[in-house]
């Protein structure tokens, strides 16, 4: 590792400590940063909102990750080819001609190669851009030499040159030159010269021999080829006949096979005809051409037209020796050789043998060659200005996470796809997941509350998952299986569907009424599940009297039995009873209310709520100010060096809640309602706070009067009746007192 002699200068991005990059020479020099500073280590490439040709150039061994060498390797070249590094900073798609450092052997080479192609273009400029280069066949459209190994029809100045080339070229499927033509390279032009001198050699091959029947060699073998089978097939038969007469009816066609065709069309059972035998077997051996199987005429017919020797009749012998003729012809085409040059003819093929332009073409294709490191210096134009424009935004997402932090200026960070829409939020921090199955517990490590969504774009069959996170609101009506809509960073729409939750705490207004919501579903479920027994109770009392009526029982008496006078009046002794307690305590209320200051009331009441509230709020606000983004990213290929706080107020500005504008000026009726049903909450809310407030008022108040009450029959107690001093003795000498008490004692 290299030691640190440039500046580096330092700021607090994202709640750490990270390098600031705000000059060229820090882009240059980044081989001299510590790793441990380093906020990213590697990164996918796939997934990422980024120019994809610049990320190829990046990841130089393409395993699809960039690493910190890889970078640095790009920043190394960069500050070799440039003649002021401050230049990246602009982040432009133009580069001025000058801006190349001709100093370097590198950037000269490039300087050069810019200019030639803006030449090519026939620009005509100082500056070239990365429209220039984008288009090699562009580029390279009038050139005859290129660098690519590849001649055209262009590369050749004689006709008889451009001809051969498009021949060889459509011989054996050519090559396409940079200049999207179609030609040949070297090895290509070596094929077509060997297959040209293959085929010829394999025409002369033949001879007299080879060709029994003459032009017709060729039809006449396919011909017995074609019956060659079946006609073995008819002699093994004669043979078994020969051997056994007896089985002469079992090798002959078989009459109930036939009969079961007969009733029916028989041309169209010519297929099951041609299984039957070629003719009726005999012990001579011999084939009678005139009593073929009607299914195998026409192929006889065929075969007698173009072989002579063929008559009226065949034996074995005399078919091995038609077929002996064609060996020499079935070893000739089994040896065939340059087979892809035969539609050219055998003239046209020994005229290019007897031309030998194959010096030419390659000579032609070693001048391509000679231009081949200025070619690849116009590719390396073109990496260039991709780097030249992208590569300090690339560094802000990767060394320093400076785009995810400036939000707030319209800046987006390259892993954010794109915003999703739902429960009246949406969100900007939503990272396109790359493999579902790697998340599994270390998203839950973020301490945020991820929906992973599920998007598909109906129209193009698109789709991919993504990783949504909420930082603001609350969370009631989110579940798995929840419809929204994703917009990803071009502004195509996607439906999604939440198919999992990591929850986690959202925000501090959500903590706040937790307490309440936890409390108020309690009660909730305690209703229910009471209201739900008392129904299935009562459904059981009904179905009881239904089941004695349809019994034959008394209905009048089961109906007598579910209804019990008793019973109903000490339901509404009871209702009686709770109502009155009710408005006792309302009087109590109000009375007590009176009687204290009402910014007294306030205070206990604020004191009341923060006492429920404040031990959720503050754990909240400490979890919600460790949410790091680096599990999220981590969970998808990247590996995250530094924390990536996502802390409340950042958080609030990355997902945006639902803001209506007052409804005095849309509906003047729906606001009363609406004000209307607010108060109405509130004063229920109030006067169950105040009613607590109120009793543990009294509760205080009582306490404090009974501890005063102690206090003074404390001190009453302990105070002495004084003794008079014209007291009598008694005789003993103690005093009336000891005398009272002796005798009460007694």
């Amino acid at each position: 590792m290299s030691n640190e002699t440039h500046i580096w200068k330092y700021a607090s991005v994202g709640g750490a400590v990270r390098v600031k990059l705000e000059s060229g020479a820090d882009l240059v020099n980044l081989a001299e940063l510590d790793r441990k500073k380093w906020t990213v280590l590697s990164c996918p490439v796939q997934g990422l909102e980024f120019d994809a040709r610049t990320l190829s150039i990046l990841d130089n061994n393409g395993d699809g990750r960039i690493l910190v060498d890889e970078v640095i390797a790009a920043s190394k070249w960069l500050g070799d080819v440039l003649k002021n590094p401050d230049d990246l900073l602009k982040s432009s798609s133009e580069m001025p001609l000058d801006a190349f450092n001709t100093k370097s052997e590198e950037g000269a080479r490039l300087q050069k190669s810019a200019k030639q192609i803006l030449a090519n273009l026939g620009l005509d400029k100082k500056v070239i851009s990365l429209e220039d280069t984008a288009d090699n066949t562009k580029i390279f459209a009038e050139t005859k030499f290129n660098g690519d190994g590849i001649i055209t029809e262009a590369s050749a100045d004689k006709e008889d040159l451009k001809g051969l080339i498009k021949t060889a070229a459509e011989v054996t499927g050519g090559s396409t030159d940079r200049s999207g033509a179609q030609g040949v390279n070297a090895d290509q032009i070596e094929a077509f010269y060997a297959a040209c001198a293959d085929f010829a050699a394999w025409k002369d091959a033949a001879g007299k021999e080879t060709f029994p029947y003459g032009d017709n060699t060729a039809a006449a073998l396919d011909a017995v080829n074609a019956v060659k089978a079946k006609v073995a097939d008819f002699f093994l038969r004669c043979k078994l006949i020969r051997f056994d007469e007896a089985v002469a009816g079992t090798l002959d066609v078989n009459v109930e096979k036939v009969g079961t065709i007969a009733g029916g069309d028989l041309g169209e059972s010519l297929g099951e005809i041609a299984g039957y035998p070629l003719a009726r077997p005999n012990a001579e051996g011999k084939l009678e051409l005139d009593a073929i199987n009607p299914a195998w005429q026409g192929a006889f017919a065929t075969l007698k037209a173009l072989i002579p020797e063929i008559k009226k009749s065949l034996t074995e012998e005399s078919w091995a020796a038609i077929v002996a003729k064609f060996a020499p012809y079935s070893a000739w085409i089994e040896a065939k050789k340059g087979a892809e040059v035969e539609a050219l003819g055998l003239d046209a093929v020994k005229a290019i043998l007897k031309e030998d332009k194959k010096a030419a073409l390659l000579d032609l294709v070693e001048k391509d060659k000679a231009l081949e490191q200025e070619a690849l210096s116009i590719e390396a134009v073109d990496k260039l200005l991709h780097l030249y424009r992208d590569f300090y935004a690339f560094l802000r997402n990767y060394v320093v996470f400076s785009d995810f932090y400036a939000y707030k200026e319209g800046k987006l960070a390259m892993f954010q796809a794109g915003r999703l829409f739902i429960d009246q939020r949406s969100t900007d921090l939503c990272v396109k997941i790359i493999d579902a199955g790697k998340q599994g517990d270390i998203s839950s490590l973020s301490g945020m509350y991820i929906l992973y969504c599920n998007c598909v774009n109906k129209v193009t069959g698109k789709s991919f998952p993504i990783a949504a996170v909420l930082t603001d609101g609350d969370v009631d009506g989110l579940r798995a299986g929840k419809n929204a809509i994703f917009y990803d960073r071009d502004g195509v729409e996607y439906d999604a569907t939440v198919t999992s939750i990591v929850d986690n705490p959202i925000s501090l207004r959500q903590a706040f009424w937790a307490p309440y919501k936890k409390v108020g579903k309690w009660i909730s479920d305690k209703i229910d599940k009471s209201a739900a027994e008392k129904n299935d109770k009562s459904m059981a009392g009904l179905t009881a009297s239904a089941d004695a009526a349809t019994s034959g029982s008394n209905p009048a008496a089961a109906v007598q039995s579910s209804f019990d006078i008793a019973k109903f009046a000490g339901i509404f002794a009871a209702l009686g009873m709770a109502l009155g307690m009710i408005g006792q305590f309302v009087v109590a209320l109000v009375k007590g209310a009176a009687a204290i200051p009402i910014w007294k009331l306030a205070l206990v009441i604020i004191a009341i709520m923060l006492v429920i509230s404040l031990p959720s709020v503050f754990i909240t606000w400490r979890k919600l100010r460790k949410r790091d983004l680096g599990p999220v990213l981590n969970a998808n290929g990247w590996a995250v060096n530094a924390s990536a706080y996502v802390k409340p107020a950042f958080g609030k500005a990355l997902t945006s809640l639902v803001k209506y504008p007052k409804l005095k000026a849309v509906d003047p009726e729906e606001a009363k309602k609406v004000r209307r049903r607010k108060c109405i909450i509130w004063t229920i809310v109030i006067l169950l706070i105040a009613g607590g407030a109120w009793f543990g008022y009294n509760k205080w108040q009582a306490c404090k009067a009974a501890k005063a009450e102690a206090a003074a029959a404390e001190s009453v107690a302990g105070e002495e009746l004084p003794v008079e001093e014209n007291q009598p003795e008694s005789p003993d000498g103690n005093a009336a007192v000891g005398e009272v008490e002796n005798g009460a004692e007694e």
